[in-house]
């Protein structure tokens, strides 16, 4: 599969990317209205950061006790439940008079099952495409993330100051409406991938069967690690420039839909290995202007350039696919969405304290300087070709799945 078109072409794709596109905007309209509701009563940037990105720290608890349904429920029906779940959180949120703290608890109930929604997204995306496929049909989901995420923290901003805050929570809420619609009209009715009943149990014995492959291992953190830390930065942008923050998110979305066009679409499989590593410093080095303090212009400018880094993850999860049998493929992808969008709430949290106790743009040259300082540990267990697992990974096969995978690199250091 080389092209858009061959893509858009293949039955349900297009009804997936539809559901994607508008839960995504559901959740970055929300989430810029709430954060602003936050900021405005409060003051507080670790309280804004934590509306925004609550639902990502919470994950971790999904990603330990649901992720074995990822494989074992019907994917239809479990993206069109999620979506309403969601929708009614976010409409919970616009109620008039509901406490902060309210809200914020409503914040972290929605985070957990959105955990097994990664796994069950990206793993239909294996039923419906084949693995040649997988990287152009992946990064044209995350194009659509990034288009939506521009048109929604731009938009978002706007209704905000048109409509308030609650009214704009509605409008996610009815954005989430319509993605359910959209998988519960479009997609077609898939059994569930693996056999056997989902559990809190099997979810942590299928996590700790990819997690005992070495170099799985070495995948997952740098996947989750600066990702997780770059977000943090992102999270500050509210307190860092109240009036432009909407400018400064929308041109984040911005690099990354430019680096997903260019990565999934461009660049040359012979490529790919060479820019891995340096499209992962790219991820965090523009961030170190902001020691600065720079003009609106020159931050817009570094954080677009920063942005097109995202497109790591792309060429990380193509090696993950190929370290993973495929009856497990939805759980392995659903643990990497659990785990990046943990990592982006802790990332917020510890950002938003950060700035608490010296200031926005302090905070965020920290973090970036920490991703850089994680990207050069990780780099040696990254390095050569992946090797496909010959042997299942189950509850008793951690072993002969790390025998699988080729010869474990030296453990890194802690950064």
């Amino acid at each position: 599969m080389d092209t858009y078109r061959d893509l858009f072409r293949t039955p349900e794709y297009p009804s997936l990317f539809a559901t994607a596109s508008l839960q995504t905007a559901g959740r970055t309209v929300g989430g810029i209205a709430l954060g602003s509701l936050v900021y405005a009563s409060t003051g507080s940037p670790l309280l804004s950061a934590l509306a925004m990105f609550g639902p990502s720290l919470a994950q971790v608890v999904g990603a330990l006790t649901l992720l074995s349904a990822a494989d074992r429920v019907p994917p239809r029906a479990a993206l069109t439940g999620l979506a309403l779940f969601l929708g009614l959180a976010t409409a919970a949120q616009a109620t008039p008079g509901l406490p902060t703290a309210a809200a914020l608890a409503l914040v972290l109930v929605q985070g957990v099952p959105s955990a097994l929604g990664g796994g069950v997204r990206y793993g239909m995306l294996t039923d419906i495409l084949a693995r040649d496929g997988y990287l152009l049909g992946r990064s044209v989901l995350n194009m659509s993330t990034g288009v939506c995420q521009i048109l929604g923290y731009t938009l978002g901003g706007l209704l905000v100051a048109v409509l308030s805050a609650r009214g704009t929570l509605l409008v996610g809420a009815g954005l989430y409406g319509l993605a359910a619609v959209a998988a519960r009209c479009g997609l077609s009715r898939h059994p569930a991938r693996a056999a056997g009943r989902p559990s809190a149990r099997e979810t942590m014995r299928g996590n700790a069967a990819l997690w005992s492959s070495v170099p799985r291992r070495y995948v997952y953190l740098a996947l989750w690690l600066p990702n997780g830390l770059i977000v943090g930065c992102e999270a500050l942008f509210v307190p860092y420039d109240t009036g432009h923050a909407g400018v400064l998110l929308a041109s984040a979305a911005l690099g990354m839909l430019a680096g997903d066009i260019l990565t999934g679409r461009f660049l040359p499989p012979r490529w790919r290995a060479r820019l891995a590593a340096p499209l992962r410093l790219l991820l965090a080095v523009p961030y170190l202007v902001f020691a600065l303090r720079p003009a609106l212009p020159f931050a817009v400018a570094a954080v677009a350039l920063a942005s097109v880094g995202f497109s790591a993850s792309l060429l990380l999860q193509e090696r993950l696919m190929a370290l993973t049998p495929e009856s497990l493929s939805g759980h392995a992808l659903g643990l990497h969405t659990a785990g990046m969008l943990t990592m982006q709430g802790v990332g917020a949290v510890l950002a938003g304290a950060l700035a608490e106790a010296t200031s926005p743009a302090t905070a965020m040259t920290a973090l970036a300087v920490a991703s850089v300082a994680v990207t050069l540990c990780l780099g040696r267990g990254l390095k050569g070709e992946p090797v496909s697992p010959t042997a299942p990974v189950g509850p008793t096969a951690a072993s002969a799945a790390d025998d699988a995978c080729t010869t474990p690199p030296p453990r890194p250091r802690t950064p």
